[in-house]
This record gives structure tokens, sequence and C-alpha cells, in this order.
């Protein structure tokens, strides 16, 4: 019969402890995988041309003058143990990694490279620079909690409290951002922003047969409405030769001096007609147009291609064991738990930096300490 994972006496708080843990852990990795999951983390894209979408950094170290971005593989074999900036993803950037950037340092993993990759664009991250105060994150001088946003045109950061709006909107309401500059920059955006309801009219003859705009419509089936109307607005734009994008200028929009947040699927309600599609290149953003250059679609890709999380595999481990040896494994946890706790509290406590050294020095000692426990005399036995 099965052992079950129930906790026998005074084990329930080590029980509950190593499973809080192991989610945590879970919750790590899974944000881990999203970011890097579709990155390769052995081979330097180099070749691959200009990616996509990839996981970048730039290191200060190497790089302190110019603008130049690395790929993970090289982030992990060619920069080791530098002051690296963690810059999330960027689209369409070629690895820079040993070009002429880097002053005559080789990449380890593919060194015949152009001299520069012309294509590339580069802003302040590269710098460890974010948004319009232009502070790196975190700011040891911002004591102000805020949320990290990215824009989907020029893929900077930005604080919340920074991109023009009275409030935040709650996270589950919107799916994109662009910034205050890049709407300012293509305010014909602003057309869309008002599009769900407006251009129902502009349509409502053409795809009368096709749905019920009644005005007792559940919020629901409502939405399901507003979908099924923009998409035909843009089919029908997209068959007989006319401009969505004019027929929604022709109506009042409100052209804020702020940033703007889109709902999921936006950009499947961008117009595509020859002329919108010649201005999306002009402007280049063909991008917006490609549902795979989404960061959810970049995420989501990765984390199809991970095996089970640590996670699973621990709580596997301790399904298969025995209950003896469960509550020797967190009994075990629990004393590292403390020792780590206790050897890392001396650090705080003189405000010194922890480094990889400290660490391996800490398991080498604790190490010792089994071998020790384990290789000592033979205690003497009670009478």
């Amino acid at each position: 019969m099965e052992e079950s994972l129930a906790p026998v006496e005074n084990s329930g708080e080590d029980v509950l402890s190593m499973i809080d843990v192991l989610k945590e852990e879970n919750e790590l990795e899974e944000e881990a995988n999203a970011v890097l999951g579709d990155s390769d983390d052995q081979n330097c894209t180099y070749p691959m041309g200009y990616v996509s979408r990839q996981a970048l950094y730039a290191c200060a170290t190497c790089d302190p003058e110019t603008s130049a971005g690395v790929c993970l593989a090289c982030c992990l074999e060619c920069h080791e143990g530098h002051e690296l900036f963690e810059l999330y993803t960027k689209r369409n950037f070629r690895c820079d990694c040993g070009n002429s950037k880097f002053g005559g340092k080789k990449c380890k993993l593919y060194p015949g490279k152009d001299a520069t990759n012309a294509k590339n664009n580069y802003n302040q991250n590269f710098k460890g620079l974010y948004c319009t105060c232009h502070r790196p994150y975190p700011d040891p001088e911002d004591e102000v909690e805020d949320e990290m946003i990215q824009c989907v045109i020029c893929e900077d950061w930005y604080h919340g409290r920074h991109l023009g709006t009275d409030s935040l909107p709650s996270c589950e309401s919107y799916s994109e951002v662009v910034c205050a500059d890049c709407m300012k920059k293509n305010d014909f955006l602003w057309a869309y922003s008002v599009q769900s309801r407006e251009t129902k009219s502009l349509v409502k003859e053409e795809i009368k047969s096709e749905v019920d705009v009644g005005e007792n419509c559940p919020s629901q089936e409502q939405n399901k409405v507003d979908d099924k109307t923009d998409q035909a607005s843009v089919q029908k734009a997209e068959s007989d030769k006319s401009c969505l994008l004019v027929d929604l200028q022709k109506r009042e929009v409100n052209v804020k001096e702020s940033g703007a947040f889109w709902k999921d699927g936006w950009r499947k309600k961008l117009c595509r007609c020859a002329n919108c599609m010649a201005m999306y290149k002009e402007r280049s953003l063909e991008f917006l147009i490609d549902e795979s250059d989404t960061v959810h679609n970049y995420e989501q890709r990765g984390r199809d291609k991970t095996d089970s999380s640590q996670y699973e595999k621990g709580m596997q481990a301790l399904s298969s064991m025995n209950r003896v040896q469960q509550v020797e494994v967190l009994h075990g946890f629990n004393d590292l738990k403390s020792e780590l706790t206790d050897y890392l509290k001396k650090f705080a406590e003189n405000g010194k930096v922890v480094k990889e050294e400290d660490i391996r020095e800490f398991f080498s000692g604790m190490e010792a300490r089994k071998r020790q426990r384990t290789t000592g005399p033979m205690p003497f036995m009670c009478k």
C-alpha cells in the first residue's frame, strides 16, 4: 500500500515548510521558464540572424561605453561573473558578443561575427536605465513601491506612475501597454482605443444577420459580439479595400497625453488595408500585426518546452518514500534551513554582500560536519 504524505507527530510544521519552499521554487521556476524557455542556453544565436524575440543581457563589465546586447548562451559562457543588466526580451536583435563593441574580446561560442549589427535597436536599458525618469531598477534611492511595465513598441520599461494615467487598471484588464511617447508618435492608435463600441455602427448593416446587438445582451455575450464585430470590420476592410482606420477617424477620437492599455487580441483589430500595411512598414510597426511577436506567445512557447518542475519532482520524490524516510528528509531540510539562515544573518548584520564563494564555503563546512558525525567514534551505550 502506498505511503501517504500525511505528517507524523511533531512533523506537520516541517512538511508545510518544505512544501512551501517547493511551491515558491516552482513559481520562480515558472517565471524563469517563461523568459528563458524559448531561448537557447547552449548556442550563440548569432547564426540565426535577427531573432524575432529572445532573452538579452548587457554587460557593464565588458562594454561600459557603447550599447551592446548578448544572448543567453553568451551571457552564461562568455560573461560569467560579470556585472550584467537583464533586459528581459527584445525583438529582432542579433547577438553582439565579441564584435567590435567588445574591444577585441572574442565570443567563445561563435567568434566569426561581423563588426556590428546594423539592424539592432538600442535604448537606455542597455545602460541599466529605465523609464522617463532614467533611473536604474531596482533603484536604491526610490522608496515608492511601483510596478514596472514594458511598452510593446519601444520596449523600454516604465514605472506605473510615470505612464501619464491617473491610476493603473488591474493586471487582468489589459494585455499590453504602449507608453505615452509612443502613443504620441503613433497617435493613429487612439482611434482603435474606442473601437469595440463605436465601430458597430460602421459595419452594423453588413453583419446584422450574423450577430445580435440588442441592448439587453449580457456582458459576456456582448464581448463576443464586440470581438465578432471588430473582426468583421477588419475582414470587410481587407475584402473591399476600404480602410477601417479612416472610418474610425471620422468619429470623435479622444487623444490623450498618456500611455494606453490594450486588451488581449487588440492587434487583430488593426486595419490591414494596403495603405495601413504601408504605414506600418514606414513606421517600423509591422510587428504589431504579427501575433507571434507578443511576449505572451513567447512566454507560452517557453513554458511548453520545459519538463516537469522541481516542485513536481520534489513531491514525486516525497510520495515514493515511506513515513520514516519522509520525516528524515524533512528534518534534514529543517536543519539546512536553520543553519543557512544563521550563516546568512551574519552577512546581514555586518552589511556584507553574499558571494558565490561564501555559499560554497557554507556547504563545504556543512558536508565536513556531516562526515564528522557519520565517521566519528561510536557513542557510549547507556546502561
